[in-house]
């Protein structure tokens, strides 16, 4: 017999006891569903922590400071320095894909009766372009190591105090500062320990000289949003930075920056902290520990990320597994209604042997209704499936949201709508396989004699 031929027989045989067929493709529905659903749940959760992961955090960064806590050398005796020679030797480092050095410098900021304590961040230009700051008003900091221009952050102004009582109107009161970032003048003390020393009746420290820096722009943003992570910052080009510094200090140490044995500085101004960014997530440990043997801190948060995917992909087996019982029920009731067919057929059996139909066919019909019971109940549990998951998502938007997982926390992955259809026939035609061995295992006498 032809393949069709045995399929229309089926489908004929099938729709002869349609409500029998019916119930059984009706637990088929309810296993592919279960599995499903449960399964896109599970998958929903891991992509909505991914994102919620990859809106604050880079998960193939690795962060690089000049070495101690982290580092795993034996020998830390040597000080390491973020230069643009260890930058060099990062990028010739297999799986690297860039470097982004950054200088970073506290400094005090004074407009009127307010006083600010802010950390001005010097980035590269291509890290500044890379980051993608929204701009509420003027540029972004220019490439002009000539002149410093600063970027600030759309919560600088939550950083600022009245001076005479240490009052802050954001953090007490929800008031903005009167402060205009971008047309007042804004006085700069980079020298803060000279200006703690100088003040008091009885100092003798000199107060420290006051600069006005140009601002280029503001950073979009609500006072009090903190979608940004350097929305408390101000931004600027990190050459610009060395050179204010430099202009600052002259001759004399800078700040956090690290000094030869007798006291004096070095001639150039290092980084204080390095981003590197890999090309995979998986190759992050490992050039986090080279990175490490060489001396130096660094860190990344692949490692935790991965064990909360790990933790996720073994949540989403649980669930799956659940829906799996509702398939294995489904796939009893199969079994019992090919069973009940071939006692109900006994005789037709029979007479197919007499006439001389080959024994692999007779199985054959009996695995392809079993299977298209699976398939009937495969396309519309994927149907109902894609119902429920529309349907827990809208019920779940608002409460997802407030947890950051999101609106859609049921997702069901592509790859899932083939492989559900492929299981649900094969569990169909696994379930069939015995009473099918029945049927051709039958004695041709015996089963025309059968009443």
């Amino acid at each position: 017999m032809r393949f069709f031929d045995l399929l229309f027989m089926s489908i004929g045989n099938l729709w002869k006891r349609k409500l029998r067929t019916v119930l059984t493709v009706l637990g088929v529905v309810i296993g592919v569903t279960s599995i499903v659903v449960m399964m896109a749940l599970g998958n929903g959760l891991k992509e909505s922590m991914l994102e919620s992961y990859s809106s604050y955090t880079s998960m193939t960064e690795i962060q690089v400071s000049s070495g101690g806590y982290y580092s795993s050398s034996s020998d830390n005796t040597e000080e390491k320095f973020l230069n643009q020679e260890f930058i060099d030797q990062l990028l010739s480092m297999e799986h690297v894909t860039g470097v982004d050095p950054e200088l970073s410098f506290w400094v005090m900021l004074k407009c009127g009766r307010y006083r600010a304590d802010v950390n001005i961040r010097g980035l590269t230009q291509e890290s500044i372009q890379k980051k993608g700051y929204p701009i509420a008003e003027g540029t972004l900091p220019p490439d002009d190591e000539s002149e410093l221009k600063v970027f600030y952050g759309n919560n600088v102004l939550t950083q600022f105090y009245v001076e005479s009582t240490y009052s802050y109107p954001w953090y007490e009161n929800q008031e903005a500062p009167d402060v205009d970032l971008m047309n007042d003048p804004i006085f700069y003390i980079f020298d803060r320990q000279a200006y703690w020393n100088s003040q008091g009746s009885e100092s003798t420290t000199a107060p420290p000289k006051k600069y006005i820096i140009e601002t280029s722009g503001l950073m979009a943003g609500e006072l009090g949003s903190w979608e940004n992570n350097d929305s408390t910052d101000i931004i600027c080009d990190i050459d610009a930075l060395k050179a204010q510094l430099k202009r600052v200090f002259k001759k004399n140490p800078i700040p956090d920056q690290p000094t030869r044995k007798n006291g004096k500085p070095y001639d150039e101004i290092f980084y204080s902290t390095i981003r590197v960014q890999v090309d995979e997530m998986e190759n992050v440990a490992d050039v986090t520990q080279a990175i490490q043997d060489m001396g130096y801190d660094a860190y990344n948060n692949a490692e935790w990320i991965q064990q909360n995917i790990e933790q996720m992909n073994t949540i989403q087996a649980v669930l799956g597994a659940i829906g799996a019982v509702a398939m294995l029920v489904a796939a009893i009731s199969i079994t019992n209604t090919m069973m009940m067919s071939i006692y109900e057929r006994t005789k037709e059996i029979g007479v197919m042997k007499v006439l001389g139909c080959n024994i692999r066919n007779i199985q054959a019909l009996f695995l392809l209704e079993a299977g298209f019971i699976g398939f009937l109940g495969g396309i519309i549990g994927l149907a109902l499936s894609y119902g429920l998951s529309f349907a827990i998502n809208s019920l779940a938007a608002s409460g997802g949201e407030a947890m950051g997982l999101g609106s859609s926390i049921c997702r069901i992955p592509l790859w899932l709508v083939p492989v559900a259809i492929i299981f649900a026939v094969v569990v169909g035609m696994v379930a069939g396989f015995i009473p099918s061995l029945r049927a051709m295992r039958l004695s041709p006498l015996a089963a025309i004699r059968n009443e």
